[in-house]
């Protein structure tokens, strides 16, 4: 019986010579390699700049509070997604408005997100689930739609777009592309994630990009993330140590949450080899369909002619199925040594979200895409071999609990 853990990281001998250089160099906190990074990302996404922090959810925060939202203003935003996409919501202070997926979708119902726009509506956050692109012509049309209603703040961002600003939750999207554009060019705001189980890892860490905003000087932009996530500094330790002067001031009380060097190190070596480790994900995900083709279940579209996801999670639903049946498949499969994933609970099925108010009754059909999923071991590092015997057990389990 073969072990196959779930989402190892993809580490090679590139990774780990890289950090050793960051060692060696006497620099492992936020400094060139960090820049370097930030500039790689950038160039990657089709933008003209990326900022690279401690997480994704940092981003998501700092963002928010770079385009001035807080209290009394809502944000619209998927039942169907992690606690990281709301909970940076109640962080500044804001209301999350969620949203019931479309049926038999993992997205948001884009009919609801347009009657729940109000006055007091500043942002979208739609989710790039499993690194599908999220259908971003429907989400600009409703926000286009609604201009007229928008209620900006005295926030630059906000007075220059004169409409709902869309911000991607992209934390497993970094790669794909949709109607020839990068993930991270889309939206008016994304978000990355570049956590130990994600497509290119940093250990932790993620990184903001943005497309250009007329009349917003991009380069303040990047000032003011430097200053928000640095305490409020005005210069960080590799800004003092390149400069002449110690001096520096501290002009707001802000955070710290920096992405150090010794981490982007890791993203810079995995930068260099993401094509080849995307490519590898796209073909384990051609196999699987092909193998699944005449199951009675339902993939996600990773690729078509106007789309290529990240490919970062293979998810299945057992079409007519219950939750018992999705966690009997679960552990059949882990009894045979592979190990699976559910993605995700809805947010109104936890603790956390029920003590606010929401309940999962009024989202049936996220709980209809959450009952019967499954989301399958798939990821750069798993080799033909281990790939093959994940398919054999899952069509014997599939035979033995539909017998």
């Amino acid at each position: 019986m073969m072990n196959i853990p779930f989402s190892p990281p993809d580490i090679s001998e590139d990774e780990i010579a890289e950090v050793v250089d960051t060692l060696r160099s006497g620099w492992i906190t936020t400094g060139p390699k960090t820049k370097l990074f930030e500039q790689e990302i950038a160039k990657r996404c089709g933008t003209k700049k990326a900022v690279c922090l401690s997480s994704q959810t940092a981003c998501a925060e700092m963002t928010l509070r770079i385009l001035g939202v807080g209290p009394g203003d809502e944000v619209i935003i998927p039942a169907y997604t992690y606690t990281a996409t709301a909970s940076v919501i109640y962080h500044v202070g804001a209301t999350p408005v969620m949203i019931d997926c479309k049926p038999n979708s993992y997205e948001m119902d884009y009919d609801k997100v347009d009657a729940a726009i109000t006055p007091k509506t500043k942002v979208i956050i739609p989710v790039d689930l499993a690194g599908v692109v999220c259908d971003y012509d429907r989400i600009f049309e409703i926000v286009e739609k609604h201009r007229s209603e928008f209620k900006p703040s005295d926030n630059p961002v906000q007075l220059a777009l004169g409409r709902i600003i869309v911000m991607a939750d992209a934390a497993h999207a970094f790669g794909a592309s949709w109607h020839n554009k990068m993930c991270g060019s889309i939206a008016d705001f994304t978000n990355f994630s570049f956590h130990a189980v994600k497509n290119l890892t940093t250990a932790e860490g993620g990184a903001a990009t943005w497309r250009e905003v007329p009349g917003v000087d991009s380069n303040m932009l990047y000032k003011e993330y430097m200053l928000m996530t640095l305490h409020g500094q005005t210069k960080d330790a590799f800004t003092k140590d390149k400069g002449t002067s110690w001096e520096y001031d501290v002009v707001n009380t802000q955070y710290k949450c920096n992405m150090p060097d010794v981490l982007a190190a890791i993203g810079l070596a995995q930068l260099r080899r993401y094509d080849k480790m995307l490519n590898r994900r796209h073909e384990l995900i051609t196999r699987y369909n092909k193998a699944f083709e005449d199951l009675d279940i339902q993939v996600l579209d990773h690729r078509s002619a106007d789309h290529r996801s990240s490919g970062h999670l293979y998810f299945v639903r057992f079409l007519g199925k219950d939750a018992a049946f999705r966690n009997r498949f679960y552990d059949e499969m882990k009894k045979r040594g592979v190990t699976c994933n559910v993605h995700f609970k809805p947010l109104p099925m936890m603790t956390a979200y029920k003590q606010k108010g929401f309940d999962i009754v009024d989202y049936p059909y996220a709980y209809n895409m959450h009952k019967n999923q499954l989301t399958l071991p798939m990821n750069s590092v798993i080799t033909d071999e281990e790939a093959q015997y994940v398919i054999d057990t899952f069509l014997e389990v599939y035979k033995l609990l539909t017998a």
